[in-house]
This record gives C-alpha cells, sequence and structure tokens, in this order.
C-alpha cells in the first residue's frame, strides 16, 4: 500500500477545509457586516474607519474559528509565529476588502451604505477571502509533518526496488 493520497483523496480533503473555512468565514462576514453597519451608520463614523474596525473585529473571530476548528489538526508549536503571519496576511485582506470600498466610496462616488456595502463586504470581501484562504493554509496553519520514519534495512529496500531476471534457459 501507498502512503500517498489520491487526487480524488486530497480534493475531498482540500473541499472539506474550504468548507469548514466558508463556515468561519461566514461568522466572522456576520460580525464585520453588524461592527460596520453599526460604526458607519448608528456611530456615524467615516466608511474605511468603520471598515477598518469591523474587519478588526471579524479578524479576532475568525482566527479563534480557524485556530480551534478549521485548522486544529495542524501543527501547533509555534503559536506566536502563527498569530503574527495569520495578522500580516489578515491585514493584507484587509487593505484588498477596505481598497475596493475606498475605490468605490472615494474614486468613483458611489457613497449609498448600499454601495459602501456591496464594496466592501461582496466585492472587496470576496477577493480578501480566496487571498487569506491561500495564504492561511499555505503559511499560517501548517500541516503537521510525522516524525521521521526509521530506516529499514538497506539491502531489502535494495532489493525491493532491483528488477528480478528471469533465469535464462540452458544452453544445450
Amino acid at each position: 500500500m501507498s502512503d500517498r493520497r489520491t487526487l480524488r483523496d486530497r480534493l475531498r480533503g482540500i473541499a472539506q477545509e474550504a468548507a469548514k473555512f466558508g463556515t468561519v468565514g461566514a461568522f466572522g462576514f456576520l460580525v464585520n457586516v453588524v461592527v460596520f453597519n453599526l460604526c458607519a451608520h448608528v456611530a456615524d463614523l467615516a466608511p474605511l474607519r468603520a471598515g477598518v474596525i469591523a474587519t478588526s473585529a471579524a479578524i479576532c473571530t475568525n482566527y479563534l474559528g480557524n485556530r480551534h476548528w478549521t485548522y486544529r489538526h495542524r501543527d501547533k508549536t509555534g503559536r506566536s509565529r502563527e498569530a503574527g503571519l495569520f495578522l500580516l496576511f489578515s491585514c493584507v485582506g484587509m487593505v484588498i476588502e477596505n481598497g475596493a470600498l475606498a475605490l468605490s466610496h472615494y474614486g468613483l462616488g458611489f457613497t449609498s451604505p448600499l454601495a459602501d456595502n456591496l464594496a466592501k463586504n461582496v466585492i472587496g470581501l470576496g477577493i480578501g477571502s480566496l487571498f487569506r484562504f491561500w495564504s492561511y493554509r499555505t503559511w499560517v496553519f501548517r500541516t503537521v509533518t510525522p516524525p521521521a520514519a526509521a530506516p529499514e534495512d538497506e539491502t531489502a529496500s535494495v532489493a525491493a526496488l532491483t528488477p528480478r531476471r528471469e533465469a535464462a534457459p540452458p544452453r544445450g
């Protein structure tokens, strides 16, 4: 038997991981939208300030969900490294997300609450989420590497890899 997983198994694993990431992201999305609208339309903060506050709240929520559910099986030895990278990549996602809001609100002049929500919470968040999924699974929540197996008897390994030759029939 081979320790290598088939392509189908790997795709199934990525699909399950993406579903968990999406569930955590959906909860973070709710936090993001509620906090953004409270800050922008109740507290009357500027759209970008409200966006940064909302995204920061969602980042905290998403870290907890991803660490303790989506990627709970991944390496947990470097928590400070992990948290630092999570924050770094989340901030890049925040720039993507709020960049879409800034472009729409200030660059294109779409200043209605609906336009702000579509730019930030649909377009920006969609692109930012794709970036986050890739970066979190690649750099932040690394796969646990199994301990190196003790090498077997080298002669047995070489013999297993060496093709067998059929005995030649006697001449005669």
